[in-house]
């Protein structure tokens, strides 16, 4: 199953002095029950103890603060559309139901570009094996 909706945010963070970390992510809206999606990772490499703990890689975080990581198999990203495959092992961490979302994005142009700059940088975060494929057209 596919879960759609439309992204009216859209934003790229990279600046250490700004977050503690780099952020991308698309939300519906402001409001904080709206579904978002909210990519992270650390702006220095993961240490051991992010290693022993699974947690050495990006993660993706939904609306309820629902939280995994190295979740995305992959991501496509067209003018118009982001769509994030993940894996199916992760929905319940995540409290979805779907392991497919496609995001049509309706956000400002400039945000959507520093969105379309961050979010490769993120995915790349981290251990080999829970990098997705990325598709960016």
């Amino acid at each position: 199953m596919t879960y759609r909706f439309t992204a009216q945010f859209a934003w790229g963070i990279d600046d250490p002095d700004q977050e503690p970390c780099l952020q991308a992510g698309v939300a519906e809206s402001e409001d904080e029950e709206s579904f978002s999606l909210h990519f992270m990772c650390g702006f220095e490499e993961p240490d051991a103890q992010e290693v022993s703990l699974g947690m050495d890689t990006y993660c993706l975080v939904t609306p309820d603060q629902s939280t995994a990581y190295g979740c995305v198999r992959m991501l496509e990203f067209g003018q118009d559309l982001l769509r994030v495959t993940l894996d199916p092992e992760s929905l319940d961490d995540l409290d979805l139901e779907d392991h497919v979302i496609e995001v049509v994005l309706r956000a400002p142009a400039g945000d959507v570009a520093r969105m379309r700059e961050v979010l490769p940088r993120i995915l790349a975060y981290g251990r080999a094996n829970a990098r997705p494929r990325l598709i960016m057209v």
